[in-house]
């Protein structure tokens, strides 16, 4: 049984919101900063957009925001001027001094270790592409009534109960998913888990043509901000306060996943070998399968580990990237930081993560940029950086409607909020399922799965088309079902289909 912890101050305000990175030597002033006309007049609609805004506290915290967009844009024309691109024959698979098997890590000591330990969840993503209108994804409900955002509380306040300690539960919300998330958290008064919530950053949209904002004011409609990506973490953790406030409350360690992740629990093992190596910052990594040939994997880059993406690599190399003979693994998004590692990196002003540019179309169909970070790249700036390799069972995202099948199927059990894999699986692999167009909304997802399927034996499911499923029905094997133009597919209830392809004209063939 591990000692009580120190209680945490109370969850940011206002007033510890403070202005970005202006302790380093290179802090950028707006008075100050000259960098071409793009910046300069970007400079100058920040500043009337922040002038504007009448209420001191409001005010304070729309300046620190604009601040580090500022930053962050001058970054991007600057880059953009270079034009400099990676150099695909200087990335080299990490190899195994920078990726440790889970296989090989030692037994934790003991619990007493999670009195250092944060819990922090990524709830900055709408469910829009899930056909959710404006809730937050982690509201979309998995397994028994139970969200994604309950399933992570049960897993915590699990973890509380079964050693004795506690671990404040973090959620770093968006504009976006504040409201909702503060309505929702409110049914979590009475359990044995504290929970804190800060907000990421709110960026304009810029103009892909004007390099200018797109909102006009500080309370422009939403759709002309964005939440600027994971790696807005460090600026917001900092400029909350929240960051020193864990740290005066005797936390040390931040463990960081996605809430739409639901294998992304504390592991008591992995903590001890971040302790052990003395490792600033630590990434889960997993098997690379065919459906995750894009996903980001660790390499060496001139000496130095460093996340590769795949809207980093040269056109002409994307085939090597998505090898899974050359970069095996990929990352999950599970990691594991030293607080005070974050406060040294933010405060020296050491912090330049990757600038990802997403373009985007606004509802009038104006092109618009969103300059956007990820948290995984930070990696570079900490010290004895590395890797894990763990186990797949850590790494269940919901992207779509077909991952939501897998993890609502009879492939899981429960236990204290995690999904763990039926033991009469006989395979380790999760089934390949990849459902149409008609399956992209839950509204339609629901519809037409009367109940899910058994799914146990099942290798791969593709399902396009108006198909509808009764009750009980199994499918084994590979089981690929398409409702051709102007035709529908019922299936009946128990239906059992195993290694069929079954057509538009409901005939079902063996193959």
């Amino acid at each position: 049984m591990a000692g009580e912890s120190k209680p945490l101050l109370s969850a940011p305000t206002v007033n510890d919101v403070k202005s970005p990175r202006v302790r380093g030597h290179s802090a950028m002033d707006f008075k100050t900063a000259t960098t071409g006309v793009a910046a300069k007049a970007m400079r100058n609609e920040l500043n009337r957009m922040i002038s504007e805004v009448e209420d001191p506290k409001a005010k304070k915290v729309f300046d620190a925001e604009m601040q580090s967009f500022f930053i962050l844009f001058n970054r991007y024309l600057t880059e953009k001027a270079k034009a400099e691109k990676i150099v695909w024959d200087k990335c080299i698979a990490a190899g195994p001094d920078l990726v440790k098997p889970y296989a090989e890590l030692k037994k934790a000591a003991g619990p007493s270790l999670l009195d250092k330990l944060v819990v922090l969840k990524l709830n900055g993503g709408l469910g829009t592409s899930m056909g959710m209108a404006g809730a937050p994804k982690s509201a979309i409900e998995v397994r028994e009534g139970m969200t994604f955002l309950d399933l992570c509380v049960r897993q915590i306040e699990h973890l509380n109960e079964e050693y004795g300690v506690n671990v404040p539960f973090i959620l770093m919300n968006s504009f976006n998913t504040d409201d909702e998330t503060q309505r929702i958290i409110q049914k979590y008064a009475n359990h044995n888990i504290q929970i804190l919530t800060f907000n990421q950053s709110r960026y304009p949209r810029v103009g892909r043509e004007s390099l200018l904002p797109i909102p006009r004011s500080a309370v422009s409609d939403k759709s002309m901000w964005y939440p600027p990506g994971h790696g807005d973490i460090f600026d917001a953790l900092s400029n909350s306060g929240l960051l020193d406030k864990l740290i005066a409350a005797g936390k040390e360690y931040v463990f960081v996943s996605n809430t739409d992740n639901l294998g992304a629990v504390v592991d008591l093992n992995i903590f001890q070998h971040m302790l052990d190596s003395k490792a600033e910052f630590i990434m889960e990594l997993t098997d690379k399968t065919k459906a995750d040939v894009k996903g980001g994997t660790l390499v060496q880059y001139d000496g130095n580990v460093r996340l590769l993406e795949v809207a980093q690599v040269p056109s002409e190399h994307i085939e090597d990237f998505k090898s899974i003979k050359k970069f095996n693994t990929f990352n999950t998004n599970n990691l594991w930081m030293n607080l005070k590692a974050i406060k040294r990196v933010m405060d020296n002003d050491e912090l330049s993560l990757d600038i990802i540019v997403n373009p985007k179309t606004t509802d009038t169909g104006e092109p618009v940029i969103q300059l956007e970070t990820a948290v995984g790249a930070a990696i570079k700036h900490f010290k004895g950086a590395h890797g894990v390799n763990v186990p797949r069972s850590r790494f269940l995202p919901v992207k779509s409607t077909s991952d939501l099948l897998l993890i609502t199927s009879d492939l899981y059990t429960m236990e204290h909020g995690t999904l763990v894999m039926n033991p009469k699986r006989m395979f380790n692999q999760t089934p390949v399922i990849k459902l149409g167009d008609s399956f992209k909304k839950i509204a339609n997802f629901q519809k037409r799965f009367r109940t899910v399927p058994n799914i146990l034996e099942l290798d791969h499911l593709t399902v396009a088309g108006d198909v509808w499923f009764g009750r009980n029905i199994t499918l084994r094997g590979t089981v690929i079902i398409v409702a051709t133009d102007n035709a529908r597919i019922d299936l009946p209830d128990g239906s059992i289909l195993e290694n069929k392809l079954v057509s538009g004209n409901v005939s079902i063939i063996d193959h």
